[in-house]
């Protein structure tokens, strides 16, 4: 059915905003005294200012929505890079590397990715959706109504399938949007009998084709590094799944710089991590669309240097923040905290910011029907209570929303 939300004191819409490049917040659109009127599919079908759409509704007999308070309203926030499909802990990593450790250390004592792949391929499919629905639940509460799930922490064709099972499951059970992506090629397992190489051809042969026949995913992810997979490894692996017709993501320059350029050179959706970016990759990406996408919570879960976020929107480039929450090296999961520190640090408008959790997140996922509260789009809003969205970001994450709606229901 038809219904109306508001008064909104202030509703940022993020119309007209460009995909790419820096923004000022004078560019933001802050409509004033402001209601949404829904349509009976859950998306936008106008903006209008409140008494307006106060008498629409009376003359209409249409449902209102009214809000008592002063609210915010902007597009709800969209997560691109997330593993919250996984097993057990990793607090002992976390203590191990702020007293010091290094990587290899930690690993050599039984942690890092291996350590998340033992006690993942331990959880069943039904213990494994619970917590995919118990993370999911906690970023929607915080506002963030469509959420990127990896997987990662199979590394088997059997196991890798269960998260997918997994994440399609939890899907049915929470109200925000679960997209999956699949990466297999997160390191080569362990337990392997092969070098990276043929691990990929396993992938190509007997993962890839089933996730094809079941549908249970259109993405497909490398964590293209030293420690991972390299750049031979990584073409074989982009070849064959974008001739599957999979849309590309890569993990690239996390820890050492280049691997961005794969990114470009195959016209993925987006790149993601980039601290260790040059001059070069940033000018690269400049004149590609892939989207960067940065990841402060795995800066400050390692203690090292974020993404060169100024740089790259200066340069030209578009930029997503997610949160890369996972059990090792980004353990926080909170969107605007993240966003809103990672801000301060890299100096970007409040609209850079904004925009980098709303429509340039969707355009990261390859999503053209959210992020943005104008006609035709999706009705995920979130509402915070204060009278200027300005303290979204003030308060560095400790004003949550009062309430979330998605695709116009009330969460």
């Amino acid at each position: 059915m038809t219904k109306a939300i508001g008064p909104f004191k202030q509703l940022l819409t993020f119309s007209s905003l460009p995909l790419k490049g820096a923004l000022q917040d004078e560019q933001l659109e802050v409509v004033e005294n402001a209601g949404i009127l829904l349509a009976a599919d859950g998306n936008i079908a106008r903006i209008l200012p409140f008494k307006e759409l106060e008498d629409y509704c009376a003359k209409e007999k249409i449902l209102l929505e009214r809000l008592e308070g002063d609210f915010v309203a902007m597009p709800g926030m969209i997560d691109a890079h997330t593993h919250i499909c996984w097993g057990g802990t990793r607090a002992r990593d976390y203590a191990m590397r702020v007293a010091g450790k290094p990587y290899l250390e930690i690993a050599k004592a039984g942690g890092g990715i291996w350590d998340s792949v033992q006690k993942t391929r331990a959880a069943s499919e039904a213990e494994l959706t619970q917590k995919v629905v118990q993370r999911a639940n906690k970023l929607l509460q915080n506002g963030t109504t469509t959420i990127e799930v990896k997987t990662g922490y199979g590394l088997t064709v059997a196991d890798e399938l269960k998260m997918l099972y997994a994440i399609r499951a939890a899907n049915e059970h929470v109200a925000a949007d679960l997209v999956s992506t699949c990466l297999p090629a997160h390191i080569v397992p362990k337990d392997f009998d092969g070098d990276g190489m043929a691990y990929v051809e396993y992938l190509l042969q007997d993962f890839f084709p089933k996730v094809q026949a079941e549908q249970l995913s259109s993405r497909a992810d490398i964590f293209v590094e030293e420690s991972a997979f390299n750049h031979t490894e990584a073409r074989k692996y982009l070849v064959g799944v974008q001739a599957m017709g999979f849309d590309i993501t890569i993990h690239a320059d996390q820890f050492t710089a280049g691997s961005s350029l794969l990114g470009i050179e195959f016209k993925a959706i987006s790149v993601d991590h980039l601290e260790a970016s040059t001059e070069k990759e940033v000018a690269a990406l400049a004149q590609s669309d892939v989207i960067p996408v940065a990841l402060p919570g795995a800066s400050l879960g390692l203690g090292c240097a974020f993404t060169p976020a100024r740089k790259l929107l200066d340069a030209g480039t578009s930029l997503a923040i997610a949160t890369d929450w996972n059990p090792g090296s980004a353990p926080m999961g909170d969107l605007l905290t993240q966003a809103a520190v990672f801000g301060a640090f890299e100096k970007l408008s409040m609209a850079e910011t904004l925009a980098g959790v709303t429509f340039r997140a969707a355009a990261a996922l390859n999503l053209q029907d959210r992020g943005q509260l104008i006609t035709g789009k999706s009705a995920d809003i979130v509402a915070f209570p204060t009278s200027d969205y300005r303290e979204i970001l003030y308060y560095q994450g400790q004003l949550r929303p009062s309430m979330v709606w998605k695709k116009g229901k009330k969460c």
